[in-house]
């Protein structure tokens, strides 16, 4: 196990922050990676001290946790590309590690996350008055739940006992086996056992998450119901958030020019901040969100409505929701007044939640369906797959033709909403998530196509097939088959149980009717 802390008690004016950066060959992984650590850019360094305190004029005495999200420095690649490919393939839209490619051709870098414990106490000893630390984790995984819990215990420890508590820690951590969709893990730390279960892609919608216990679970000190919060982003599953976003932004971060330039359009990002500041630099940006203190909570439900841009002064406005837009559909009366009645109730929030979200599952799903529906029509019929030539192309996306399936297949056969509904639509396909979602569906309908190919060459009789061929052709049939194995294994396309065993036989079989000197040459393996 290899640990590296970087920077070691880097010092702002008196604040300290250690980054604990682990990784090791499972788990530990995905909890920090070598190569941020020696290749990061001294700007990056300096961006995630500022991102590691709070940015903001309330006082905050005590244990304060939050995360940010940088990106990765251009040009450096990750080490985990084939796990974090693998470990896309089962996880849910909303826990995807590796990003679509660019919006428009660009290309995208890659992102991590730091997951931050900071303590502030008086300590009347330092010059400030104030004891100010910063535990970090870096990690790939958008795990918030996970990662702040498991701070929770480790973060205190340290600010008590230093390096030997963050030793202990790395030591339990490199035992851990590697996280996996659906699995439940059981993961010792600092003297307790912690149980979570990875979400997975073939959950149902709304799915709890809740792991129960068992007979076996007398060591289980922490069973966690949910690896990670339910955020913004969560409100369009299952559509996937393709933009960037900051859940922490500071004046000092590298990409602050970008994003608060005036010289064109605002960008695609959302941004999450607490320092004053920001409410005059990004006053023209389209859409606001400004969240009050907690106490005010009850006073904002009785007035649930989204308020015109221009009424958003700059400090002293009031929490809500800002927006220049005009909103393409109705507001939905039913849901709201279910909410007011479950404040007037004191309805536990956990309840309230699931009725919004289900709200908005619905609704994205009403939403979804006829794009769906659509792309369905762009495949071949599988009559047209030939096992001797290519597989067929899909069909081309046509805006206007999808539009003239509205009418009689659109959103209204399955939502209440009334609204400008094509107009809605029209946007969505302007955007980045039309285009990373899109992206998506093509590749899944590609190799569908791949696979159904594969599957008509298994069913032919190769042997007579051959009989008919030159032994050159024979062997250039070979190769070709050779590549469509390794191809279905390598992005293990979703064919049927025992097609690749089938092929694998198809082409031992043809070339066990070769020469012996070509056999000895077509049956070694092939490099990897």
């Amino acid at each position: 196990m290899q640990r590296v802390i970087y920077p070691h008690h880097s010092k702002l004016t008196d604040k300290e922050v250690s980054v604990e950066n682990i990784f090791s060959s499972s788990f530990a992984d995905l909890c920090g990676e070598k190569c941020i650590t020696v290749t990061c850019l001294s700007f990056q360094k300096t961006s995630i001290c500022y991102l590691s305190f709070p940015d903001s004029n309330s006082g905050c005495l005590g244990d304060t946790q939050f995360c940010f999200r940088f990106r990765q420095a251009a040009g450096r690649k990750s080490s985990l590309g084939c796990f974090l490919e693998h470990f896309d393939r089962d996880a849910p839209v909303c826990l995807k590690v590796r990003e679509y490619p660019g919006f428009k051709g660009r290309r995208d870098q890659g992102h991590y996350y730091g997951y931050v414990y900071f303590r502030q106490v008086r300590d009347k000893s330092l010059k400030r008055g104030y004891f100010q630390k910063s535990l970090v984790l870096i990690s790939k995984l958008p795990y918030v739940t996970f990662f702040h819990s498991l701070l929770k215990l480790i973060a205190p420890e340290y600010f008590e006992k230093q390096e030997p508590c963050l030793e202990a820690a790395c030591n339990d951590i490199d035992r851990w086996p590697a996280p996996c969709p659906s699995r439940v893990l059981t993961l010792p730390i600092m003297g307790v056992v912690m149980k979570v279960r990875i979400p997975s892609c073939y959950d149902k919608p709304g799915m709890s998450q809740l792991v129960h216990s068992s007979e076996n679970d007398s060591l289980v000190s922490i069973v966690l119901p949910s690896i990670h919060e339910v955020d913004l982003f969560s409100c369009i599953s299952p559509l996937r958030y393709c933009s960037d976003f900051r859940p922490y932004f500071t004046i000092h971060d590298s990409e602050f020019k970008e994003y608060t330039t005036r010289t064109q359009a605002p960008p695609s990002v959302i941004l999450g901040v607490t320092n004053p500041f920001f409410a005059k630099t990004l006053q023209h940006w389209p859409h606001i969100i400004r969240i009050g203190d907690m106490k005010q909570m009850g006073e904002m439900a009785k007035q649930m409505k989204v308020k015109k841009l221009k009424n958003l002064k700059t400090l002293d406005s009031k929490p809500g929701v800002y927006s220049a837009y005009k909103p393409f559909l109705n507001r939905d009366e039913e849901i709201i007044k279910q909410l007011q009645k479950g404040i007037q109730q004191k309805r536990p929030s956990a309840a309230q939640n699931a009725i919004l979200r289900r709200h908005f599952l619905e609704l994205t799903q009403s939403f979804i369906i006829p794009l769906e529906r659509y792309v369905a029509s762009l495949m071949p019929l599988q009559k047209s797959i030939s096992p001797w030539k290519s597989p067929p192309m899909l069909r081309p996306f046509s805006q206007d033709e999808f539009m003239k399936t509205l009418e009689k297949a659109g959103p209204q056969l399955t939502s209440r909403l009334k609204g400008d509904w094509i107009g809605l639509y029209r946007q969505f396909l302007k955007s980045p998530n039309f285009d990373g979602w899109f992206r998506n569906r093509w590749k899944e309908m590609t190799q569908k196509l791949e696979a159904l190919h594969l599957e008509a060459l298994c069913d032919e009789d190769l042997l007579l097939r051959i009989q008919k061929h030159t032994e050159v052709e024979t062997v250039d049939l070979v190769l070709k088959l050779k590549d469509k194995l390794a191809q279905a294994e390598r992005e293990q396309l979703p064919v049927k149980a025992g097609t690749l065993a089938r092929l694998q036989n198809h082409i031992e079989s043809v070339i066990l009717t070769l020469p012996e000197d070509l056999q000895g040459i077509l049956l070694k393996p092939s490099s990897p």
